[in-house]
């Protein structure tokens, strides 16, 4: 299990250096084009949830973090060590909110930075950790398929 504790505390390192780059080294909503018109580095804070919901709640944020990391580390410890891609996805969600709730906790806001635009739709302006949160509910997604699958084929 320490891999996957080592994994999130990766993602939380990564998360945070970018964050402390785009702070230390970008004025805030300055936008840098990586490839034009459709992914640049922009330099935003967001005091709230994805796409911007619940501003300012902060005290709301603190809690629901807590108990989700919690939540995490005791399914990690009790029911992902039978299932590795489960664990896999597990350790970046932890990594991801742990990574959040840095800045929340100590910013009193999250700094975003990556800017895509697709077609014409400007996706929400996200960072590390959102990403980890992202690909490990995906993650999460898969495993519970494959996992249905197998307990289909095993009742056959």
């Amino acid at each position: 299990m320490l891999l996957y504790y080592i994994i999130a505390l990766l993602v939380i390192g990564f998360d945070q250096i970018t964050k402390w780059i785009v702070v230390s080294k970008m004025d805030l909503y300055e936008q840098i084009p990586i490839i034009d018109n459709f992914f640049y580095l922009t330099s935003h804070r967001n005091k709230g949830a994805a796409w911007g919901i619940l501003q300012d709640q902060m005290v709301f944020f603190y809690i629901i973090t807590t108990i989700v990391v919690i939540g995490i580390i005791y399914y990690m410890e009790k029911h992902a060590r039978e299932n590795k891609l489960l664990a896999y996805a597990l350790s970046l969600i932890l990594g991801g909110a742990i990574g959040n709730f840095i800045d929340r906790l100590f910013r009193k806001e999250v700094v975003d930075f990556f800017d895509f635009i697709i077609f014409t739709y400007d996706y929400p302006i996200f960072n590390i950790a959102d990403a980890a949160l992202v690909v490990g509910v995906f993650i999460i997604i898969i495993a519970t398929v494959l996992d249905e699958k197998q307990k289909g084929k095993e009742k056959r």
